[in-house]
């Protein structure tokens, strides 16, 4: 029987999420498993992967073979390294202590490179924040300044209206009183007369 090291989908439509297993190579791909090694979440950024790193070792020394993309987690998170150490080891090439410390040391260069991607993003996310926020703030500041604009523009023809109602009515007067002035008169020569 060959074991493969693969994925196992879970999760809903559009929003995966994996299983690691070691499972029979003939079995389906959500189907009957050997043993769960860990987990791995594509939808984080970055990835979210857990691992069983001395279950995986275990199955890689046994025979089992990964997948492409098992491979890489593998490698991201240091299996495959025990793995050739453990080899080194068997060999003679290098002691245990020896092994467990390049170990350790790699182990801790990946975290710090982990962290430094974290801190990266989340200054990315907070300066794409406070970018919006100039924008946003930028964006409603030339609205108020479209609105007292158009405010004033309202108060000019308000008052131009105004004024020019105020002049009609002072010609209309105008023309009312130069029209019962001649007739008040031509009453009084009438009365005259």
């Amino acid at each position: 029987m060959s074991v493969k090291i693969r994925l196992q989908r879970h999760g809903k439509k559009q929003k995966p999420f994996y299983w690691v297993v070691a499972a029979d190579a003939r079995s389906k791909r959500d189907g009957k498993y050997l043993e769960k090694i860990g987990t791995y979440n594509p939808n984080t950024n970055p990835a979210t992967i857990e691992l069983n790193l001395d279950s995986a070792v275990k199955w890689l020394h046994n025979g089992a073979q990964p997948t492409d993309t098992v491979k890489a987690i593998l490698s991201y998170k240091g299996a495959l390294l025990k793995h050739h150490l453990d080899g080194g080891v068997r060999k003679g090439a290098l002691t245990q202590e020896q092994a467990d410390a390049k170990l350790a040391t790699w182990l801790e260069e990946k975290a710090g490179k982990v962290v430094a991607k974290k801190d990266g993003l989340s200054k990315a996310d907070a300066t794409a924040k406070a970018n919006a926020l100039k924008a946003e703030k930028a964006a409603n500041e030339k609205r108020m300044a479209a609105q007292a604009e158009a405010a004033k523009v309202e108060e000019v023809v308000e008052e131009t209206a105004a004024e020019e109602v105020a002049t009609e009515e002072v010609v209309e007067a105008a023309a009312e009183e130069t029209t019962e002035a001649p007739a008040a008169e031509e009453t009084n020569e009438e009365k005259e007369a």
